[in-house]
């Protein structure tokens, strides 16, 4: 039986991910932006929350972690390599391992490049990878730490999921980098179809996210860096994938 995930708002723009197992009750939450808006959504559920998933160590990520460790007795889980700018961690992880919540196992991705040591966890069984600001709807993470090619090939990671993947990333930045994304490729047809069922969305007061892998691969310009007309459209027809991909984030950081 696959997951039950709720969205969580959490701080201006940020989102919390709660994941419940009916079969065994236990529930997990991917990032902890803050600890209030995690609570409540347990206090309405009735929910006792086992394990918190970190996905790297950006404050707005992080800074409910120890609150809810100390209510919950919850189970620590984040990246080995970024151990020492983490929250202690119950259990450290690397790419390849696999880690349990309830029922249902995830497989442990290297997704570096906004921060190095970020990790992304995907689900099979409930099709859902939890991104982080890695892959973002309609955009990524800036490349804080890491460089294009580090970055390029995490994107590439995440674009073999199978295509109903649903992918829950960490902030709600969709109509911002659809803007952008326009400024990319103006005369895609799904690009724009997206934009206005993401504007009705917001105006509705609902999420944009999740979005499965199929669309971002239609729509997300950071992930059509290898496409001959998204490189003939920035007249990098002969350049290698990542190249295309670090002019297309270049431009973002000054869009």
């Amino acid at each position: 039986m696959p997951l039950e995930i709720v969205i969580v708002p959490c701080l201006s723009d940020n989102y919390a991910y709660l994941l419940h197992d009916a079969q065994t009750g236990a529930t997990a939450v991917v990032d902890a932006p803050d600890a209030g808006p995690i609570e409540l959504a347990l206090g309405q559920h009735r929910w006792k929350l086992t394990d918190i998933l970190i996905t790297h160590h950006h404050h707005d990520h992080i800074g409910g972690v120890e609150p809810l460790r100390a209510a919950h007795g919850a189970r620590v889980i984040g990246a080995a390599a970024d151990a020492g700018r983490l929250p202690k961690l119950e259990l450290a992880v690397e790419e390849g391992d696999t880690i349990i919540v309830g029922s249902e196992t995830a497989r442990v991705l290297d997704v570096s490049g906004h921060t190095m040591g970020h990790i992304a966890y995907f689900f099979p069984d409930s099709a859902a990878v939890f991104t982080g600001d890695s892959l973002m709807a309609l955009g990524c993470g800036r490349l804080f730490e890491g460089d294009a090619d580090t970055m390029w090939a995490s994107l590439s990671k995440l674009a073999t999921l199978p295509p109903q993947t649903q992918v829950y990333s960490g902030h709600e930045y969709t109509i911002a980098n659809g803007r952008f994304a326009q400024s990319v490729e103006p005369d895609n047809p799904a690009l724009q179809d997206r934009i206005e069922r993401v504007a009705e969305l917001r105006a509705q007061g609902k999420p944009t996210v999740p979005a499965r892998i199929d669309e971002e691969l239609a729509t997300n310009p950071f992930l059509r860096a290898r496409l001959p007309q998204v490189k003939s459209a920035l007249g990098m027809e002969n350049r290698p994938d990542s190249d295309v991909f670090a002019e297309i984030r270049q431009r973002k950081d000054r869009f």
